[in-house]
């Protein structure tokens, strides 16, 4: 799907979310104020966003370490365990994503938990529970990159 062929209150949802979602109670009631529109309109329209596959979130981004704990995490598996690594990696309630990447390191996941303590304690978990080494690989420099693209 292409950004033609949303529709003009789909365009300016995208163009609204990406920055300066409220952070007030009901957050999409004041979207929809801000937009003159009606807060079921935009809840509308976000559903529809995300099945389109256009959105995959909304919410906030926080800055590393300033609301609990995370880590990027990766693992060298066996191709022929990898989905079934990744499911029991995925089921994780800390564990973020995992995805697959052609190394040799070819499991990668983020992990999220309240403490430092909580992250590791689940990086060794897995690592016991597989079998195979866990390699942590913590932020060392924090940058921030700017990823919205204006519609309009």
């Amino acid at each position: 799907m292409t950004a033609l062929a949303l529709a003009p209150l789909e365009r300016r949802l995208v163009d609204e979310c990406q920055r300066d979602l409220p952070l007030e109670p009901r957050p999409f009631a004041a979207l929809a104020a801000r937009l003159g529109v009606e807060e079921e309109d935009v809840l509308e329209g976000l559903r529809r966003l995300s099945e389109l596959g256009v959105v995959s979130r909304v919410g906030a981004v926080v800055a590393p370490h300033r609301a609990g704990w995370s880590t990027l995490a990766a693992m060298q598996v066996p191709a022929e365990i990898l989905p079934a690594v990744a499911e029991f990696v995925s089921g994780f309630e800390e564990v973020n994503h995992n995805y697959e990447r052609e190394h040799r390191l070819n499991l990668w996941f983020v992990v999220t938990a309240p403490s430092a303590w909580r992250v590791d304690q689940v990086l060794r978990e897995i690592e016991y529970r597989t079998g195979l080494a866990v390699i942590d690989l913590p932020l060392v420099e924090a940058f921030r990159l700017d990823l919205g693209f204006p519609l309009s």
